[in-house]
């Protein structure tokens, strides 16, 4: 049996009994539901945003990992995208300028994928961004892959075709053992102090060293010149030609023909020099062109890396 409520009239001094309508008596009980209901969101809210059962834990984890595993797959897709860009400098700029064969576009290289929306399916799915990104990266490196596989099996062909002329392209190490010093650019010169053109490369090594001729040719000259000192240059033919300075002697005479590998002088600081070291160039159709690009049979492909490194710090030359 329900209790009955009282309020006390100040006014009487006595306590009146308090009666409820139904009407009043229905949003009574519909302000405790909405209260009720409220309250029972919030703590559903709030346990299932902050206590996840196991099952939603597992796959929140699932979720985590699967994320962490696409980012390292960008990251090596990165790097994969970076020496693949490496190998198509090298390409266009050195394999098939030896050849004398036109550069692949960058056009065609980084060529997209044109009619139907090979992505529609999953850019349906939600939360699959990272997923179509990465499909869409995949797809770009094998095409690109693709190219580059094609262009070096024209580059075999040329190859095959020209074997004479791979003979005489100045193609080794003039120096079998030597330190590397300065590269290839702007320099500072030791003497005047001042940023010039350095057109080669310069070894250090110790005078008396062995110098090799690094592709057949003719010896075009071997005298002593303003600046360089003792200096050997030879023709190589196929618009190519190299030079030798600095030398302690030279062991060919102008007219001479050498073939690679073949002694042709000393390592030696005459002429405008610091220090006992080679200077080396490489001259393609009157050009001077960075002789590192062209020590293509001695060095593996890290020792490539290394050495290509090293030659652009920016330093100071020995001439």
């Amino acid at each position: 049996m329900s209790k009955s409520k009282f309020r006390y009239n100040p006014e009487t001094l006595s306590y009146e009994k308090i009666e409820r309508s139904p009407k009043k008596i229905f949003f009574m009980l519909l302000s405790y539901v909405v209260v009720v209901v409220v309250v029972g969101f919030a703590f559903m809210f709030t346990w299932l945003h902050f206590f996840p059962s196991a099952r939603e834990k597992q796959l929140m984890d699932e979720n985590k990992m699967l994320r962490s595993q696409y980012k390292n797959l960008n990251s090596r897709m990165k790097n994969v995208e970076t020496v693949l860009g490496d190998l198509a400098d090298k390409d266009n700029n050195i394999y098939r300028m030896v050849f004398e064969s036109e550069p692949i576009p960058d056009a065609v290289r980084n060529g997209g994928f044109g009619g139907v929306n090979r992505y529609a399916e999953l850019e349906a799915i939600p939360n699959m961004e990272l997923v179509v990104e990465t499909n869409k990266r995949i797809d770009v490196l094998t095409k690109k892959l693709y190219i580059q596989s094609l262009s070096f099996d024209t580059i075999v062909d040329l190859a095959k075709n020209k074997q004479e002329m791979l003979l005489h392209i100045p193609s080794i190490q003039p120096l079998k053992t030597y330190k590397y010093v300065s590269g290839f650019g702007t320099r500072m010169h030791p003497i005047y102090k001042t940023l010039r053109t350095h057109s080669g490369i310069d070894l250090v090594a110790p005078s008396g060293t062995k110098i090799y001729a690094t592709g057949d040719a003719v010896v075009k000259s071997a005298d002593f010149e303003r600046g360089y000192g003792k200096t050997v240059v030879l023709d190589h033919g196929y618009k190519y030609q190299s030079m030798y300075a600095h030398c302690s002697e030279l062991l060919v005479r102008k007219g001479q023909k050498v073939k690679r590998g073949e002694v042709i002088a000393l390592v030696g600081n005459t002429g405008v020099s610091t220090g006992s070291h080679l200077h080396y160039e490489i001259i393609k159709s009157g050009q001077k062109v960075n002789p590192i690009n062209y020590f293509l049979n001695d060095l593996s492909a890290n020792e490539f890396e290394e050495i290509r490194q090293i030659s652009i710090q920016p330093n100071q030359s020995f001439d």
